[in-house]
């Protein structure tokens, strides 16, 4: 019955057909818990349960399966601790396999009873601890995975007595202390993977780590020696004797160089104290330019920062990778932002060339701002690239709009004075990426879920990733008549007519998809809300409200604003935003021409904000 698409829960029924020996409902989508009342199925021989939406603790009870010899619970949400009973069925032969999931704790002494299981896979989970002792027991042990959790302390020597092992990886944990020199003395192992934990001093040379491409080592930057292909540096010992070795040599050949070197610096520092005075009379450079003097965060600190990437820590998703949060001290801030891109999606690699481009010319009070950035090599020499930003504790504006969308979350609402502000944060926003820099910049993907709010609720853009910049003087008339053989990503629903039949990215594009968000804030409505279909849009909507009479407009504004704004006056309420729904329809007219620009918005919208605080 796997791979079916069934969904639901497990009936408790199926406990009654208890000569059953097969039971295989993997890649499905069921959910709900495991029912303990599958340990009355004692014949069962092969369980597998993987791949779907299972939570809940591991029933105990499964240890009344005295003839399985397979189980497969991988790829779920379990969570709590493994029950130390699954570890003591001793009929357990070929595997058994819980990654993948939530399961916590530190792992039983008990697992030394499986003493005839071939394969252990208990990786990506958050068991924590250290590895006991009893695992020795586990003679006939060919597969060991515990890579992706929280072990930590040094490898137990009782590992050496799986002589069988021929593939163990450990990666990704928080192990410290020296690779311990029994490894390569296991005669089988061919597959070792150590990277990404915190080991020192010198690599091995015998056993599996005469080969480079049986051993994995990354990530652990206090490594040294090892065989030539690993490419790590010289442990000091090492060096030290070398240097001894060609003393005299090098006194003869150093003392001359040195007197060149110093005249040389000598001169490139008259040259750059020169520089800097020439510099100092220029405008400063922004904050990001000067991040190049900062140290770049490596993927073993953002690895550990966000838990090994947890599903706890994701706080969002983008076009082209997902956004966590992290713990780590970086400048004067406790928690930040961490974007990891997804290189195997196309364009990818080329937003974030475009984030780092447009960031780092960039700097105002309501735009993210950008800390530092990582591009380095983890598993497998897999390139990775990610983003670090100013983490925003409220969100984004997504969330506030349409509170339901997110589960677990209680209900919050915007009021009318809070989407004001956020609306001229924004305006502001892109007026200065307009119009405030020498090239103008267009954003290219404004929506909710790229606006995002900080402790004070004050709005910031985020997410360049498709940002344009336009390098030939701008022109306004060229801007509205352009066009391109190139097509432009963006949001569907926000994204402008024109770029649809060619139209290359332009400032009043980006007008365009800031009028669809501001009518999106003021009405609750999403311009993909399945009520817009048929020729109907959210403008059309909006449009014909606002032609009938200014209180058909009070009847399609967000019903929240009904509940929260009690402090002013009706009637200044209704003239605030019949001003905002004009200014939101000006600028998502469908012809460029007919579209205001992002300095007159600003205006028009804090006028509004002032009347209505009056």
């Amino acid at each position: 019955m796997s791979i079916n698409d069934l969904r639901g829960t497990i009936p408790v029924e199926i406990s009654h057909l208890w000569q059953l020996q097969y039971l295989d409902l993997s890649h499905n989508v069921l959910s709900g818990e495991i029912p303990p009342t599958l340990g009355n199925l004692t014949r069962m021989d092969k369980l597998f349960l993987s791949s779907n939406e299972f939570e809940g603790a591991i029933p105990p009870t499964l240890s009344s399966m005295l003839m399985l010899e397979l189980l497969n619970l991988s790829n779920n949400r379990l969570s709590g601790s493994i029950p130390k009973e699954v570890f003591s069925i001793s009929s357990l032969t070929n595997f058994l396999d819980l990654s993948h999931n939530l399961l916590n704790d530190s792992l039983p002494s008990e697992v030394g009873n499986l003493i005839n299981v071939r394969e252990l896979d208990l990786s990506n989970n958050r068991l924590s601890g250290e590895i006991p002792n009893t695992i020795s027991k586990c003679a006939i042990l060919e597969i060991l995975h515990l890579e992706n959790n929280l072990f930590q302390g040094s490898i137990p020597s009782s590992i050496s007595n799986l002589r069988g092992l021929k593939e163990l990886d450990l990666s990704k944990n928080f192990y410290s202390g020296q690779i311990p020199a029994f490894l390569d003395e296991l005669p089988d192992l061919r597959n070792l993977n150590l990277s990404f934990n915190s080991f020192e001093g010198r690599v091995p040379m015998k056993g599996v780590f005469r080969n480079a491409s049986e051993v994995l080592l990354v990530g652990n930057p206090k490594l040294c020696g090892g065989i030539t292909e690993l490419h790590l540096p010289k442990c000091t010992s090492d060096a030290f004797a070398a240097k001894h070795h060609s003393n005299y040599k090098l006194k003869v050949i150093l003392i001359p160089i040195c007197g060149a070197i110093l005249c040389l610096i000598i001169i490139m520092c008259l040259l750059g104290i020169h520089h800097l005075i020439k510099n100092s009379q220029r405008k400063p450079l922004s904050r990001f330019s000067l991040r190049n003097r900062h140290t770049k965060v490596s993927y073993d600190e953002l690895f550990r920062a966000t838990n090994g990437f947890s599903l706890d820590n994701l706080i969002g998703t983008g076009s082209f990778g997902l956004v966590y949060k992290a713990a780590m001290n970086y400048e004067s801030a406790d928690i930040v932002a961490v974007k990891v891109l997804n290189l195997q999606q196309h364009g990818a690699f080329r937003s974030f060339m475009s984030e780092c481009e447009a960031l780092r010319s960039i700097r105002h009070r309501n735009l993210v701002k950008i800390l530092t950035s990582c591009s380095s090599l983890y598993h497998r020499g897999n390139d990775f690239k990610a983003l670090v930003f100013e983490y925003m504790p409220n969100g984004s504006l997504e969330e506030w709009l349409h509170p339901n969308a997110r589960k677990n979350r209680p209900f919050r609402s915007l009021s009318l004075i809070q989407r004001l502000n956020i609306a001229v944060d924004v305006a502001s926003a892109l007026e200065y990426l307009h119009h405030g820099g020498s090239v103008p910049i267009v954003h290219c993907d404004l929506e909710p879920s790229n606006v995002l709010l900080d402790d004070d609720m004050t709005a910031h853009v985020g997410d360049f990733g498709l940002a344009k910049f336009l390098r030939q003087p701008p022109d306004e008339s060229s801007e509205r008549s352009s066009t391109s053989t190139v097509g432009i990503k963006g949001s569907i629903g926000y994204v402008p007519l024109e770029y649809g039949m060619g139209c290359k990215p332009s400032r009043l594009g980006d007008v365009y998809s800031y009028g669809i968000l501001l009518l999106e804030m003021f009405t609750g409505m999403s311009p993909v809300d399945n009520k817009f279909k048929d020729g109907l849009s959210l403008c059309g909507y909006v449009r014909a409200a606002a032609a009938a009479s200014p209180e058909h407009l009070m009847d399609i504004i967000d019903r929240n604003l009904h509940s929260v704004d009690q402090a002013y006056r009706e009637e200044r309420v209704r003239d605030c935003l019949v001003s905002v729904f004009d200014c939101s329809l000006s600028c998502s007219n469908e012809s460029p021409h007919e579209r205001c620009d992002m300095t007159e918005v600003s205006k028009v919208l804090s006028a509004a904000r002032e009347r209505l605080l009056s």
